[in-house]
């Protein structure tokens, strides 16, 4: 006898790190038609945490979160990640990326990272895509771990994902569960 157990849905969400706010703006329409409406964007934040994408993606980095109001399974975030990578390639000049685009999960418990690079705290998915639990919910916030990345340690991170976990939250308590991919 097979039994399957239905995990509840997820709430998806991308971060996107950029110099130029048009190609955000093009990038999120993309984003926008392939996973439907947006319910949440964050506020404008400077990427100052580190220099790793300045020689890519240009210098005066910014920042912006935003989240959809069609949850999804959680086993879809690996093939997520592969089409946001095809999205970043649809912005490159001269064979250089201007937008970096990074997927996510939010449960009631913690947000997930997708990425391509691996390291001992990370665990491979599929097609090159390796998941990160970077934050985990405690005390009524999510907290950051060691190797949580140090801009997703500050309190405005912490506060927007705490936003996207309430939004969520409401959907999941009012059956709103309807997975779009």
């Amino acid at each position: 006898m097979k039994i399957l157990l239905r995990r509840s849905p997820v709430k998806l969400f991308i971060g996107f790190i950029f110099a130029d706010e048009r190609i955000y703006s093009a990038a999120k329409s993309v984003l926008k038609n392939k996973f439907g409406p947006i319910d949440f964007e964050s506020q404008l934040l400077p990427f100052n945490h580190t220099n790793y994408y300045e020689k890519e993606l240009g210098a005066n980095l910014k920042r912006k979160f935003i989240s959809f109001a069609s949850l999804i399974q959680e086993e879809r975030l690996a093939k997520i990640k592969v089409i946001t990578k095809r999205i970043e390639m649809r912005f490159c000049f001269q064979d250089k990326r201007k937008i970096n685009i990074d997927p996510g999960i939010v449960t009631l418990n913690k947000v997930i990272l997708a990425t391509t690079k691996d390291y001992k705290h990370r665990i491979y998915l599929c097609k090159g895509i390796h998941a990160e639990v970077t934050l985990f919910y405690q005390k009524r916030a999510f907290r950051p771990w060691e190797w949580t990345y140090p801009d997703y340690k500050t309190s405005e991170y912490i506060n927007i994902f705490n936003n996207i976990r309430e939004i969520y939250s409401h959907q999941i308590s009012h059956s709103q569960c309807n997975p779009l991919i």
